[in-house]
């Protein structure tokens, strides 16, 4: 698989996957006491969470870049 198509591939899930994201962070809200404190806690960590578990995607889609960042390919 090509570097753009693994981008695309990547993109996509990323896409599924924050929208995910999000409705697990509104659902988990709505299932705690009202709150100021409690929504900056739930939203922040919402917020900066997101990232983590998508590393390993990340990781994937720029795998298939060359070396050093010169292109392969004819000269």
């Amino acid at each position: 698989m090509g570097p753009r198509t693994r981008r695309f591939v990547a993109m996509i899930g990323v896409l599924f996957f924050v929208a995910f994201w999000i409705w697990g962070a509104i659902a988990l809200r709505g299932l705690l006491p009202p709150g100021q404190l409690i929504d900056l806690a739930v939203f922040a960590v919402a917020g900066i969470g997101w990232g983590v578990p998508l590393y390993p995607l990340f990781k994937w889609a720029e795998s298939g870049k060359s070396q050093g960042g010169i292109a392969k390919g004819p000269p």
